[in-house]
């Protein structure tokens, strides 16, 4: 095992990582920008080290600096978290070349699973049921023209490199492709360095559902079962619930043996996300494989007992998995709330600021709260808004909801404007009590007041 670990992350997933190494009786160094010096994180850790400015990438995606952070302190290993260097399969194999051990996938499985179109093409092989979508990647605006005629309207044009809802369009008329194409390949040149697009036809009212999977080095691969991840705004996720409401045993047990298939397919060890859209029909079709922690993996933790996080640094050390696939048991449900600075009756607009005052809802049976604000932090507003994660468990949906009401109604921060209000009204919107929402609710319905 580990002796000591570097967490190239900040926020709460930093401190969810610090605190589960700390459990395990591992060393831990902080790495934070010069707004972060008072992080919550730098507070926690054993070893704390600077590594740059406020912008993302002279800090956070700043590879060498971190990478020198890690060997200047003697850390063995480095957990990314989710996002910034996650997914980035150049800075997984910086640290195999400095004998750094990166806790997540090999290189070469990011790349491949990254791709969209790559991975696509693997989930075909598999036996894994995929969206109807282009043959690989599309070259220009004149092959999207053949692949839409062939699929019909609506599409997605969407990047093969893409994450986080970046270098995607629908597009519903043909008039309209030529500009979407140009406007998601921009974005995605922009955001990941990489103009490839592919197309898919585009599932009207789906649900976003995904899987949990956790594999090793010993080709072991079980899945935690599954999230509904169906709340979003603009590709964002706002509220996850597990396991989904609207899912028949028969069904959950296809998609998440599909979901072990696909792993396996990838030759996948740590910890991954399967995730599938659901059609009214009853069908499920492979979107993507997220090769990192889920900002969602507590509302898995919450109904298995497992913790995810522990089982990634101990496949990374190269340890076997803790459990079998006999041994995962789904008990009850949890639902997570997403709370965000920002102000909902101003577009989301951001609002970083002082926290002057703060009341967590933390106490009480199945209530968890994920986060690294104080009362006295300044919130900067250089990196995503999201400020803390609300977990509810309750033995059925119905107890998890009255739970979660109970915590937001109890989470009180002063100082800046948060979303907590607006994810009170999805838990209390009749359609969400009944179960029947997709991804285009929050647009359509509580969007729209």
């Amino acid at each position: 095992m580990f002796d000591k670990i570097l967490i190239a992350n900040r926020g709460e997933i930093a401190v969810r990582i610090i605190r589960a190494c700390r459990e395990m009786g591992i060393k831990t160094v902080a790495v934070f920008s010069e707004p972060d010096r008072e992080a919550l994180h730098t507070q926690l850790a054993d070893e704390a080290v600077c590594i740059g400015s406020a912008k993302a990438a002279d800090s956070y995606i700043n590879m060498p600096n971190i990478i020198t952070a890690a060997v200047e302190t003697k850390a063995q290993a480095i957990h990314p978290g989710f996002g910034f260097l996650s997914e980035n399969s150049t800075f997984a194999a910086m640290c195999e070349e400095c004998n750094i051990k990166f806790i997540g996938p090999a290189p070469s499985v990011i790349d491949a699973l990254g791709n969209k179109s790559n991975a696509r093409e693997m989930m075909i092989r598999a036996g894994v049921p995929v969206i109807p979508g282009s043959d690989g990647v599309v070259a220009d605006r004149e092959q999207a023209h053949e692949v839409a005629g062939k699929l019909g309207y609506p599409v997605m044009v969407k990047a093969s490199a893409g994450g986080g809802g970046k270098g995607i369009r629908i597009v519903r008329t043909e008039d309209e492709l030529d500009q979407a194409f140009e406007a998601a390949q921009s974005e995605t040149k922009a955001a990941f360095g990489d103009d490839q697009m592919y197309m898919e036809k585009v599932i009207e009212h789906a649900r976003h559902i995904e899987v949990q999977v956790l594999g090793d080095h010993f080709g072991n691969v079980i899945h935690l079962g599954e999230r509904d991840c169906s709340l979003q705004r603009k590709n964002q996720k706002v509220l996850e619930e597990a396991p989904s409401p609207v899912l028949s045993e028969e069904t959950r047990e296809k998609m998440c043996k599909s979901a072990v298939l696909a792993a396996k397919a990838a030759g996948y060890e740590s910890a991954g996300t399967i995730e599938f859209l659901y059609d009214h029909s009853g069908q499920y079709y492979f979107m993507e494989m997220n090769t990192r922690i889920q900002v969602e993996h507590p509302i898995t933790e919450m109904i298995t007992g497992v913790d995810i996080v522990k089982e990634q640094i101990r496949v990374a050390a190269g340890e076997k998995l803790s459990y079998e696939q006999s041994d995962i048991h789904i008990t009850g449900h949890a639902i997570e709330c997403r709370i965000n600075a920002e102000n909902p009756d101003r577009g989301f607009a951001p609002c970083p600021g002082l926290v002057d005052y703060l009341m967590l809802p933390s106490g009480g049976l199945g209530i968890r709260v994920d986060t690294a604000i104080y009362e006295g932090y300044e919130i900067p507003p250089f990196y995503d808004s999201m400020i803390a994660k609300v977990i509810a468990h309750g033995r059925d949906r119905e107890e998890a909801i009255a739970k979660m009401n109970r915590a937001l109604y109890e989470f009180i921060i002063n100082g800046i404007d948060t979303n907590i209000e607006f994810q009170s009204r999805i838990l209390n919107n009749p359609d969400y009590l009944a179960g029947q929402f997709d991804t285009s609710f929050l647009e359509d319905n509580l969007l729209q007041q």
